[in-house]
């Protein structure tokens, strides 16, 4: 089977089933990405790079659009020489949004295409207003209706569709839901996972071997979307009244989604400014190696995991992977993983005094709380594992790559729908 993989980044989604569908040597795959670092084995890459930017005069609903078309025209020249080259792939794997899978359909008109789809934005009940200082003008809510242009041109010419939650799926419009198949790209569980024994936590920049008490906080930015500013105002009023408590945040001081700052400004420093924590006890890591970030969460004692209504992080699913005894926001995407008191204590994202006093609480009931921690790995590897899920994404691409439409998931997905619907209709 021939492959193409689409992503702006790479390994990114792809990374795992790309070099699963790469070790078969029956398999020719090629990754076509702007990214020029990294490599798998037995994976090739195919650089494509659009010819400009948008252009400023662009109507700021469309300029989104526009580089979308740039990025798609982009892949359009990059599979034209593939297939100068001889090579025509079954199947195309894509993620949708940025515009690198718009045009493929018409470089190979007879091959397959499954779209990974994160987010269809909505300006009313989700992320857009949820926050308090991002009021919705009438502008606003016009053009986040455009920005799902590009999403809606791959709904319509795509095969097949994966999202990675229920929630993530339910921001789409329901008419689209028979092409959808709700498939997770899987958590590594044989590698996050505890320590078999306590380990004091030493990295290369951290020594922290003598910490009595390590409060967690990983996201790939800092910003309100992740809770970031409520997260360092209840780990400043904990820090307060805890003299041994150590705060370690692992992340980038940049806005990676959601509205951002003027050039040289940062939440992190609005926060330091705001709150002037003790800095000896306050640990910015930035982003680290897989080694040194699984470090940190075996590590703490507590770990805190915020997000609005909006794509869930890789890195809550990780932790709760690693065993941590979750302190985390009382949102949807939040609670389509967490139970509260379950398997992991919840609080108002908005509410600083509530998550403080969750943090207090975890940090005060460490042995009282052991199950939640077992409770959270076994919600990821039961659901969640790489192991399981892996093999279903694969059979999915074997079958789509086929012609097997429905596939196999979306033949479960439907089944499954229909069960619940008999079930409300039961109850009413």
């Amino acid at each position: 089977m021939k492959v193409l993989f689409l992503h702006n980044n790479f390994p990114a989604q792809y990374r795992h089933v790309a070099a699963a569908l790469a070790a078969d040597k029956q398999n020719q795959v090629v990754y076509g990405t702007m990214n020029k670092d990294g490599a798998l084995p037995g994976v090739t890459k195919a650089l494509f790079k659009p010819s400009r930017g948008p252009k400023e005069e662009t109507h700021h609903y469309i300029r989104g659009l526009e580089s979308a078309v740039l990025h798609g025209q982009a892949v359009w020249r990059m599979g034209n020489e593939l297939k100068k080259r001889g090579f025509v792939p079954d199947i195309v794997c894509g993620h949708s949004g940025w515009g690198p899978t718009l045009y493929v359909k018409d470089v190979f008109p007879d091959t397959r295409q499954i779209n990974l789809f994160e987010w269809y934005y909505r300006a009313r009940g989700a992320d857009a207003d949820f926050l308090p200082d991002h009021k919705q003008t009438d502008d606003d809510i016009t053009r986040i209706r455009t920005r799902n242009t590009p999403i809606l041109l791959d709904l319509a010419h795509g095969d097949w569709g994966q999202v990675p939650t229920r929630f993530q799926r339910d921001q789409f419009p329901e008419i689209f839901h028979h092409k959808l198949s709700v498939l997770h790209e899987g958590i590594e569980t044989e590698f996050f996972k505890p320590a078999p024994a306590p380990v004091p936590l030493k990295l290369a920049k951290l020594d922290l071997s003598n910490a009595r008490e390590i409060l967690t906080y990983s996201t790939r930015g800092q910003e309100p979307y992740r809770g970031f500013p409520q997260f360092m105002r209840a780990a400043h009023q904990v820090m307060q009244k805890r003299p041994d408590l150590h705060v370690v945040i692992v992340g980038n001081d940049r806005v990676a989604y959601g509205r951002q700052l003027e050039k040289g400004d940062s939440w992190r420093k609005r926060m330091l400014a705001e709150l002037k924590p003790d800095m000896s006890r306050m640990h910015f890591t930035d982003l680290l190696p897989y080694e040194d970030y699984l470090k940190v969460l075996q590590a703490g004692q507590v770990h805190v995991y915020l997000t609005v209504p909006f794509v869930l992080s890789w890195s809550l699913m990780e932790s709760m992977a690693t065993g941590c005894l979750i302190v985390a926001s009382r949102t949807e995407p939040v609670q389509e993983v967490i139970e509260e008191n379950v398997n992991g204590l919840l609080a108002d994202f908005f509410d600083v005094d509530e998550l403080a006093e969750k943090i207090v609480y975890a940090l005060d009931n460490q042995k009282k709380l052991r199950g939640m921690r077992e409770a959270a790995r076994r919600t990821i590897v039961e659901r969640y594992a790489l192991k399981d899920l892996l093999p279903r994404l694969l059979r999915m691409i074997k079958d789509v790559a086929a012609g097997v439409i429905p596939p196999f998931e979306g033949q479960v997905a439907a089944a499954a729908a229909k069960a619940a619907q008999r079930g409300k209709a039961k109850k009413a």
